[in-house]
């Protein structure tokens, strides 16, 4: 399943980079909630879902250009949530932190995920087995390394990533709570690999999102022995509908995490 998961990436990832290579990325039109979309996104999402639907005909996938289109199938207990170009606004400017993003949901959980970097060839995955990353090139993956979270030594500060496009006075209010050491800034989905990798403690996010925004990630940082939790300490859960107070599939505040306690009971910053 994996396996099928990551060739369904690089196909989409081979769709973004024609048009990237193109500079057809400049060509965007909004839709009905304000979020930009590109000939790109609709290109990567047609070569995954047929990828995916090749493979395993059976699981639903809710994708969110055909979300948008108000195509959504019905959902039970096991479904492929799609993001098939993460970071429409770094795609558009051409900074490269645009993802592809595929996750497998398993009882409201991401119990597999693969989140692939077509610009810079970066692929993560995360399964039962644990996570690791690769490169990919010419459409191979080259070795798989393994990924894990930042050990919290006692009095160490906090390594904290944000979004380069979504920093709301809340993320910046909450992170004051913590010795910050450094705040680093990434886009889309790569926010998630930083913390899985070690390279950043603690990814808050005090903003809208959907589903497809976030399951791949969270997949691969669960593997790495990290977390994703609601401000309640819950972990997010997926396949949320008919919610009362907001649309199907979106996301309350969140926070990202590493071994650090995100609740603030570390020492807080001077």
């Amino acid at each position: 399943m994996l396996d099928a998961m990551i060739d369904a990436a690089i196909a989409g990832g081979r769709e973004i980079l024609a048009v990237y290579a193109a500079m057809d990325r400049c060509d965007t039109r909004q839709k009905g909630d304000g979020s930009p979309v590109t000939i790109a996104d609709e290109r990567a999402e047609i070569a995954i879902l047929a990828a995916l639907k090749a493979f395993a005909p059976d699981i639903p996938v809710v994708a969110e250009e055909s979300a948008a289109a108000g195509r959504i199938p019905q959902t039970a207990h096991r479904f492929f949530l799609v993001d098939p170009l993460d970071g429409t606004k770094e795609f558009v400017s051409g900074s490269g932190d645009f993802t592809v993003n595929i996750a497998l949901i398993e009882h409201g959980a991401p119990v597999k995920g693969v989140v692939y970097a077509p610009a810079t060839g970066a692929i993560y995955v995360g399964d039962e087995s644990g996570a690791r990353e690769a490169m990919i090139t010419d459409g191979k993956t080259g070795p798989w390394q393994p990924l894990r979270v930042a050990e919290m030594a006692k009095g160490r500060s906090v390594s904290v990533i944000a979004s380069k496009s979504h920093m709301s006075q809340e993320t910046k209010d909450y992170c004051d709570r913590f010795p910050v050491g450094a705040l680093v800034s990434a886009g889309s989905s790569l926010k998630f690999c930083k913390v899985a990798s070690g390279e950043a403690d603690l990814y808050p996010r005090m903003g809208r999102t959907m589903e497809w925004d976030t399951a791949a990630g969270d997949a691969v940082l669960r593997a790495a022995g990290g977390r994703v939790c609601t401000l309640d300490g819950q972990p997010l859960r997926y396949g949320k509908r008919d919610q009362a107070d907001d649309s199907d599939f979106a996301n309350p505040w969140f926070v990202a995490h590493g071994e650090m306690d995100p609740f603030g009971r570390h020492a807080p910053a001077e």
